[in-house]
């Protein structure tokens, strides 16, 4: 008898050693995933961990640096490299890695971009329409995917789940984790934020980069190469909160009057890992349309 309890006593040990490696290893991957290249904003007295794919949880990065999010160990891109991608824009050719699994099923965006093309993105919410423009001739990669999500319904019924509103000023979206229905509740045990496509690419667009209002750009993992679907708009300037380590790849030609009516509002709740928090006025992506010329 005596036997048998020291072994229930030692298994009950092991599930509670277990359980706190699972709860440690989920707020790494929550610091990780909120925007790590932020720098810190002294005057605000803030340190802001950026943008998704918040990506808290093991999602990409997301994020400006927003977000929690999972391990992205993909290097891909223009010309996968262990940085920045560093070819000639337009990008003749693309490469995405596999990474951590997808929140949802989709395939790899086609490896030959359409590198001439024009694309415009409307990014329609139940707050209104949004409209970017892509630059395709200059982060042609991280256009490539965006669009192929887009037209996989990728973006479909999911809620921009981050928000930053001192230092950095960013709407951060992108990962089908945060449902349209479902309730950001800002809990470090949430996977919201960390969701990716199931593969990675690596920068672009960063020489000389600044985030002016009205940038898109996307959220990473913290590394040049863990892009993934999770980006986020410049509603305020930010230029002097972020450094240049998140792939612009879109400016808003309309809407962006939404977002900062969203940022107004504040959030519900506060992402106790890496600042920001789920905007109060719940910003719902019915679809995203992509238009080529």
């Amino acid at each position: 008898m005596a036997g048998r309890n020291e072994r229930q006593r030692r298994q009950a040990r092991e599930r509670y050693r277990r359980q706190q490696q699972e709860r440690a290893a989920r707020q790494r991957q929550v610091r990780k995933r909120w925007v790590t290249g932020v720098s810190a904003v002294v005057a605000a007295g803030l340190i802001a961990a950026l943008i998704v794919v918040f990506l808290p949880g093991s999602g990409k990065n997301a994020s400006a640096s927003a977000s929690k999010s999972p391990k992205a160990t993909a290097t891909a891109s223009a010309s996968a490299s262990a940085s920045a991608s560093t070819v000639a824009e337009p990008a003749h050719h693309c490469s995405y890695s596999a990474a951590t699994s997808a929140a949802k099923k989709v395939s790899f965006p086609p490896a030959a971009p359409d590198y001439t093309a024009s694309y415009q993105a409307t990014i329609n919410t139940n707050q209104g329409k949004i409209v970017f423009n892509l630059l395709n001739s200059k982060a042609t990669c991280t256009v490539n995917s965006f669009v192929h999500l887009a037209e996989a319904g990728y973006f479909n019924k999911t809620q921009c789940h981050r928000l930053l509103t001192s230092g950095i000023y960013v709407l951060q979206c992108g990962d089908p984790y945060a449902t349209s229905t479902a309730k950001l509740t800002c809990s470090s045990s949430s996977i919201v934020g960390t969701g990716t496509p199931g593969y990675a690419f690596a920068s672009e667009n960063l020489t000389g980069a600044k985030y002016p209002a009205g940038t898109v750009a996307m959220a990473n993992e913290g590394t040049a190469t863990s892009n993934g679907s999770q980006f986020f708009i410049v509603y305020k300037d930010s230029t002097s909160g972020l450094t240049a380590s998140y792939t612009p790849f879109a400016t808003v030609s309309s809407g962006l009057d939404i977002v900062q009516n969203v940022a107004k509002d504040g959030y519900s709740c506060q992402y106790a890992q890496a600042g920001g928090g789920a905007p109060k006025k719940k910003v719902i992506i019915d679809s995203v349309t992509i238009k080529k010329t």
